[in-house]
């Protein structure tokens, strides 16, 4: 069964959030399972291209609006990545460093699905799942069942998957002229709101689509930014996969950007040897509690509530517990973490950016990892915490729901609290200070966690019987 998977990013070629990381290991896994999956993106100027090298395998010209775009689809040579990986590349649009935020980034999007089409149709490929990811490819079910160009591949089976519901990509329809040759009695499914919406129109044309989660399958019926009444409609078509992680990159066991590796039977030593590197690093004290936060800064993750949270749990807990921050976003949200660390020098550290070395020794030598994310689809941080024996605090959204189980429930292993609110994360702070005076439960906590199965194998079978039940013949 051959497979391409459109995307935006994938790790490590390009990555902003957890996208990149779905798309970096479902195809490989999905390959180890037996078919024969790839990644089709965009071409970026980023260290993984500049450091490998690719074959040009197709060339050709297309059209954007009245613009002709010459393009050309690269391959990496080796399949090192454990899938083969496309590249498409048009010179003065698709070709630059960064991934998103250009002022024609609508233009570059659209161009990056008609040239995958024109590719796979003027090469005579027949792919037998076309699966899009995210709104940047979400109008290539559209235009293969209504535009007139790509009629030969017009019965193939599209799969659509919501990473996150609240980014559309939306347009006006001034740019509608931007799009192949369509059915002008079909706009209608491009539609949402009075605006083309990429998002929408996948949903509405997809043979299937899936979201990273079973919970957030639901919850897209009650937030999902003005598209509530599309996904009550069209639930009969949906399905909630939960994310896996790749268990080879994210292995304390053998993970080259720790510098103690450590497995279940050496968790309490390897974690201590971790975390005094990372305390030593951020000037903290190894003996007490290390709460992190790891990802972007913004509303969506709570961001904006951890400055406020945690300078109340400070006072309340005097010099008890430590707290550091990796991430960017909010420019107001940095400036308020930044405060808080000139406020309280000895507890907190900031790191405004992100580092994915650091991100793993954060992982590693930390004791709990905060996540109190009012919108969380599937969440990949809580699984890569709890792989390396570090213990989720989480909202109960999406996700994290379907994926952390409070220590105080039955089998249960995280800190679990209900409201995106500085009240709740205060509450589980101290939740877990009580919980880190306990070794003894903390470290017999840690061996569950660590040998939890979260891996792509199960998320990758679940995919490919998606897949079958839309392809039978094969």
């Amino acid at each position: 069964m051959r497979i391409f998977h459109l995307s935006a990013e994938c790790y490590p070629v390009a990555k902003v959030g957890g996208l990149a990381d779905v798309v970096g290991a479902l195809p490989k896994y999905q390959n180890l399972a037996g078919l024969q999956a790839a990644v089709v993106m965009p071409y970026y100027n980023r260290k993984f291209v500049q450091e490998n090298e690719f074959d040009t395998v197709f060339q050709a010209s297309t059209l954007l609006g009245t613009r002709r775009l010459y393009f050309e689809i690269l391959k990496e040579k080796t399949d090192k990545l454990g899938f083969e990986l496309y590249l498409v590349k048009i010179p003065g649009l698709i070709d630059r460093e960064e991934v998103y935020s250009y002022p024609d980034e609508t233009e570059q999007f659209i161009a990056f699905q008609i040239a995958f089409l024109d590719w796979i149709n003027y090469s005579q490929q027949s792919p037998d799942i076309i699966h899009c990811h995210d709104h940047h490819s979400g109008l290539v079910p559209f235009l293969l069942k209504h535009s007139k160009l790509y009629t030969r591949l017009a019965n193939t089976p599209t799969v659509f998957t919501i990473h996150n519901g609240q980014y559309h990509g939306a347009f006006g329809w001034d740019k509608l002229a931007y799009l192949p040759e369509i059915d002008l009695y079909k706009t209608g499914l491009l539609d949402w709101n009075g605006a083309i919406n990429p998002l929408a129109c996948a949903v509405k044309c997809c043979w299937k689509y899936t979201t990273v989660s079973p919970t957030y399958l639901y919850e897209l019926t009650i937030n999902s930014n003005g598209l509530e009444y599309l996904f009550y409609m069209e639930h009969a078509k949906g399905f909630g996969i939960l994310n896996g992680i790749d268990t080879e990159v994210w292995d304390p066991k053998t993970d080259p950007m720790i510098p103690k590796k450590f497995s279940v039977t050496q968790i309490a030593k390897g974690k201590q040897a971790d975390k005094e590197i990372l305390c030593t690093r951020f000037d903290f004290s190894p003996d007490k509690p290390l709460i992190s936060f790891i990802g972007r800064l913004v509303v969506e993750k709570g961001a904006d509530l951890i400055a406020s949270a945690m300078e109340r749990s400070f006072n309340e807990h005097e010099g008890k517990f430590n707290f550091l921050v990796l991430g960017a976003g909010d420019k107001e949200t940095e400036t308020e973490l930044l405060e808080l660390k000139s406020f309280y020098p000895e507890q907190c550290n900031v790191f405004i950016g992100y580092d994915e070395a650091l991100a793993h020794l954060i992982y590693a030598g930390s004791d709990f990892l905060l996540m109190p994310s009012r919108v969380e689809p599937c969440g990949l941080n809580q699984l890569y915490a709890l792989r390396y024996g570090t213990m989720p605090m989480v909202r109960t959204t999406g996700g994290l729901k379907d994926t952390v189980i409070d220590f105080g429930d039955e089998g249960g292993y995280g800190i679990r609290y209900n409201n995106a609110s500085v009240e709740d994360i205060c509450d589980a702070v101290s939740r877990a200070l009580v919980l880190y005076e306990n070794n003894t439960q903390l470290q017999s906590l840690r061996k569950t966690m660590m040998s939890l199965d979260f891996s792509w194998d199960r998320s990758a079978k679940e995919y490919i019987d998606l897949y079958k039940s839309l392809t039978p013949i094969i």
